[in-house]
């Protein structure tokens, strides 16, 4: 599926899921991810869309607009990112709640509408194959994000 972009046409053909790397007892707002991601170079949210700890989808960046999100892979991506990731104490977790798993099913269901040949995964399984068997592993993986099976997000839980 391609989408109209200022440059000609975007073919999208993964949707990747990430979390904010923030803990699960603070507040993480869209405006602190923008002026984060600002603070690091970009124009804004690098991630096309932010679900809140209480499921409220927030579109951060035009699907037009290509992402900064995943390196390499942002030209034909969609970026979802859910707020948390951590738990109280720093350490990955999936702190994603009932609203947020939610909403999140409801989104990537309602992009593969769109794009229905995209794969969805999460940001770690774009990690590199380092010992090349065509599978990243858990020991491969550059950062634990988003701290659960990215690809079931579909499930109903």
């Amino acid at each position: 599926m391609f989408i109209q972009n200022v440059g000609g046409m975007r073919h999208i053909d993964l949707i990747v899921i990430h979390c904010s790397a923030t803990r699960e007892d603070r507040t993480y707002s869209e405006h602190d991810l923008a002026t984060d991601h600002r603070r690091r170079g970009f124009k804004g949210a690098g991630y096309h869309f932010y679900v809140r700890k209480d499921g409220k989808i927030i579109t951060t960046r035009p699907l037009e607009q290509v992402g900064a999100h995943a390196r390499g892979y942002n030209a034909n991506s969609i970026g979802i990112c859910y707020e948390g990731g951590l738990d109280s104490r720093g350490m990955p977790k999936d702190t994603r709640t009932c609203h947020q798993k939610h909403s999140l099913r409801v989104l990537v269901r309602t992009l593969l509408l769109d794009y229905p040949l995209s794969r969805v995964c999460g940001h770690r399984d774009l990690s590199p194959d380092l010992n090349h068997n065509g599978e990243v592993e858990p020991e491969e993986w550059v950062k634990q994000c988003p701290c659960f099976e990215g690809s079931e997000v579909l499930a109903k839980e």
